[in-house]
């Protein structure tokens, strides 16, 4: 099953830990981070906003109401924890951080790598596998 990743980015400076220093729409800062994503290997993005930011685009196609957990750690620890979600069928990780440009460019160098080689070499173990009959796993 392949895996796409989808990352967040937003109309302008502000993010968790800083505050908007500008307008709420900044051309340059929404192209650098739809430019960080698009050269570092995400799939998608999608542009938050909230009462105090303009809404680029209805953003409901993750179905997600917040956040629902953090991964933390090293690059491999949290390719290994999203390798886990993908094994339990989640095929469109999102992701984001509190430095979206910053973190923009390091997901995209150092995890989602790891994470397309990984969910590659499941896919091909269970393709050498392969199918199994309902007899096999019990019915």
């Amino acid at each position: 099953m392949p895996v796409e990743f989808l990352g967040i980015a937003a109309t302008d400076h502000g993010s968790g830990t800083a505050s908007r220093s500008g307008a709420a729409y900044d051309k340059e800062c929404t192209l650098r981070l739809a430019r960080a994503h698009e050269d570092h290997g995400w799939d998608r993005v999608l542009f938050a906003h909230g009462s105090g930011s303009p809404d680029p685009a209805p953003t409901a196609a993750t179905g997600g109401a917040g956040d629902s957990h953090a991964l933390v750690g090293a690059p491999g620890t949290v390719a290994r924890a999203l390798l886990d979600h993908h094994d339990l069928g989640v095929d469109i990780p999102s992701a984001r951080d509190h430095d979206l440009l910053g973190d923009a460019i390091d997901f995209g160098r150092y995890v989602i790598p790891i994470v397309r080689e990984g969910v590659a070499e499941r896919d091909a173990a269970r393709a050498a596998r392969g199918p199994r009959s309902l007899a096999a796993v019990g019915e």
